[in-house]
């Protein structure tokens, strides 16, 4: 038996009423069981409609009573016809009774594990809860949820119960009836572990329902230390993390089809050659790791590596304590964790309580040092901050973020609104029209559920690709469907909403008018000539932009010089300093050759100065000093002496040793190829 093996029954209210969300429902319950075949695939899982004409379960054959209840599939272990089931839900005509299905859903996991996976087994109510219950035979409605109650802490059940009911005017006796079975389902919250959500759209409820089971582990159990003589016992778990793709693993579908016990496994041998001879296999030992300092690559290995690395204690201990309003909300970073007081220390419970208050009536934040285990590589800075509970049964906690350091922090610098002009700010009718618009687009509006809350929307990418994979799995050579209605509500603005406020859209727009801007490329050399004097500095950052947004591959005959610049500055590869010193290299080459009466000669020497500064700057010495030579040789045998004495003339040199390092020319040997050799006596 798997160790985190669940067991679900989903009740599901099919009854007039909840027609029209039953598609949604539908999605929803598919893509639980979809995550399970991915995530949990030893779960077990029942499926129990009510509202239904006819009568189907065990109880009503053996007591009595239970009426309209239907087992659509008894408990068994999830699988691709379950998926079936829960895609084809009946639609019922006569009033659900969410008690009786609750009872049958009971009974089944009770005969299903009897006293096993204790706080393993769940169940899954959905419904509106707008039809009276039947009054029992025994006692009032309250003493039968009392009872109830009892008994699924006895056998070790929680029940989630997903209440959907629209936002609408209902008539007293209806309002009666709601508040009513609202009531008597918060008892379950009180007397066991259950969990209560009232959703008003369908969006909503395609989050509402926990379709992945997370089993809660602890990053750190261990002391909070507020001095040496004063420690809090505490345990740390993740309350917020990003939801990845499940991992794909690699198929091989070379064994043959009558085996089988084969596991299609694929084992991957990586082998390093060298460079020198590569028929040679390197072994480990004569690997290591290098890491480039500059020109430079300097060897390290595992052994310094290690000895290298900060090896803090295990620990939390307090640093201190600041205002809330000076820990700004973008200094948050990664996930957010939770810290809660020793669940068995009622010292530690009422200390973190105490603490917790204090905080919260002072409006302060901790400062905290943390290493959540021993080894850990880095320590951590980071906030906690106070989360005092309204209700009596959970405990006060903290929440804690991690900030950043002084080498993670970005500044960028933007200018404000009031540095410009008055003809560049917005007038007082752009101003409101934008105003206007924001407020159309309010997720909370009053007297309404807030949309998209982050609890009730699932990822749309995620649910697009469990749909996908189920539908694969069934046919294998089936297209990627469109996207989804109902995801398309997560990603999309509501239509309703933009079709109610064209008016307020429209004067958005006629107030904001868009022209295109058409952009001339031109060269950094032109750039700088149509500035004036007075402007070179506040324009620096936008130059910089301009030979940085696009990714220059090749050199332009016109902006030779600006793209050998953007090509060398390239870090995506580090083959581009090659690339652009080998196409400035021809460039120059061509420019000189196919000269006439010198008129390339000031554009070749542009690019030679070009080149020359790159080589110096990416610590390239003897490309550019072979490449001077070389022209040099090239114009004396091909008559063109005259570019010789140009660029010369213009003081270009070899790079030195005073340059780059790698060199080996001297200062005093730097003009040393413009030297005429004394002739022989």
């Amino acid at each position: 038996m798997a160790r985190n093996k669940e067991g679900l029954v989903l009740l599901i209210d099919v009854s007039p009423s909840m027609h029209s969300v039953l598609p949604e429902i539908q999605k929803v319950c598919s893509l639980l069981i979809q995550k399970k075949l991915v995530y949990s695939k030893y779960d077990e899982v029942g499926v129990v409609v009510f509202g239904t004409k006819d009568t189907n379960n065990d109880l009503t054959n053996e007591v009595g009573g239970y009426e309209h209840v239907t087992v659509l599939q008894p408990i068994k272990v999830v699988d691709g016809d379950l998926v079936g089931v829960v895609q084809q839900l009946p639609r019922g005509t006569v009033p659900g009774d969410f008690m009786d299905a609750i009872v049958v859903g009971m009974d089944l996991l009770i005969k299903k594990f009897q006293e096993t996976i204790k706080g393993k087994k769940r169940i899954c109510l959905i419904t509106n809860a707008m039809y009276a219950i039947k009054d029992p035979y025994e006692g009032t409605k309250e003493d039968q949820v009392y009872t109830l109650a009892e008994q699924m802490a006895l056998h070790g059940m929680k029940i989630e119960c997903i209440i959907y009911r629209e936002n609408q005017k209902r008539d007293p006796s209806e309002t009666n009836i709601i508040e009513e079975n609202d009531s008597l389902l918060s008892i379950f919250s009180k007397k066991t572990k259950a969990k209560a959500v009232h959703v008003e759209s369908s969006t909503s409820l395609l989050g509402a329902l926990r379709t992945r089971n997370v089993t809660p582990v602890t990053t750190y159990r261990g002391d909070l230390e507020i001095s040496s003589t004063f420690k809090i016992k505490v345990w740390v778990y993740k309350k917020t993390a990003e939801e990845r793709f499940p991992t794909l693993k690699k198929y091989s579908d070379n064994a043959p089809a009558s085996d089988k016990f084969a596991t299609h496994e694929i084992k991957l041998d990586y082998e390093y050659k060298s460079v020198q001879d590569p028929s040679k296999v390197v072994p480990p030992e004569q690997r290591i790791k290098g890491y480039r300092y500059g020109p430079q690559v300097i060897p390290i290995s595992s052994a310094e590596l290690e000895a290298v690395k900060f090896r803090p204690e295990k620990g939390v201990k307090l640093l201190g304590f600041t205002n809330a309003s000076n820990i700004m909300r973008h200094y948050y970073m990664k996930d957010v964790n939770i810290f809660i007081a020793d669940p068995g220390n009622k010292k530690a419970i009422a200390a973190v309580s105490a603490l917790a208050r204090a905080m919260k009536e002072m409006n302060k934040v901790a400062i905290l040092r943390c290493v959540w285990r021993q080894g850990q590589a880095n320590a951590v800075i980071g906030v906690l901050t106070p989360n005092v509970s309204d209700k009596d049964n959970i405990a006060d906690s903290f929440y804690f973020n991690v900030l950043p350091f002084a080498e993670d922090v970005r500044e960028f610098q933007f200018p404000s609104f009031n540095s410009l002009p008055v003809s560049l700010q917005p007038s007082a009718e752009q101003q409101e029209a934008a105003d206007k618009l924001v407020m159309m687009l309010d997720l909370a509006p009053a007297g309404k559920e807030e949309s998209l809350l982050p609890e009730f929307t699932p990822n749309p990418v995620l649910e697009r690709f469990y749909h996908h994979l189920e539908l694969k799995s069934k046919h294998p050579d089936a297209a990627v469907p469109p996207l989804d209605e109902s995801l398309k509500r997560i990603t999309e603005p509501d239509p309703e909403v933009v079709s109610k406020n064209k008016l307020v859209i429209d004067d958005f727009r006629r107030h904001f008018e868009l022209k295109e801007n058409p952009k001339l490329k031109k060269s950094t050399r032109r750039l700088l000539k149509d500035k004036t004097p007075g402007s070179y500095e506040n324009q620096s950052t936008d130059l910089i932009a301009s030979t940085s947004e696009v990714k220059v591959e090749t050199l332009g005959d016109l902006t030779s010089v600006s793209d050998f610049e953007a090509m060398i500055s390239r870090r995506d590869s580090p083959e581009w300093v090659s690339k652009a010193i080998f196409a400035m290299k021809n460039k120059i080459l061509d420019l000189v050759e196919n000269s006439l009466e010198g008129d390339n000669y000031p554009k070749a020497l542009e690019c030679l100065i070009a080149l020359r500064k790159g080589c110096v700057i990416e610590q390239e010495p003897k490309k550019f000093n072979n490449f001077l030579s070389h022209i040099f040789r090239f114009c004396q045998e091909a008559n063109l002496s005259s570019f010789c004495e140009f660029f010369a003339s213009n003081d270009v040199t070899f790079i030195t040793k005073t340059e780059a390092e790698d060199s080996e020319i001297e200062e005093q040997d730097a003009r040393s190829l413009f030297v005429k050799p004394e002739p022989r006596s």
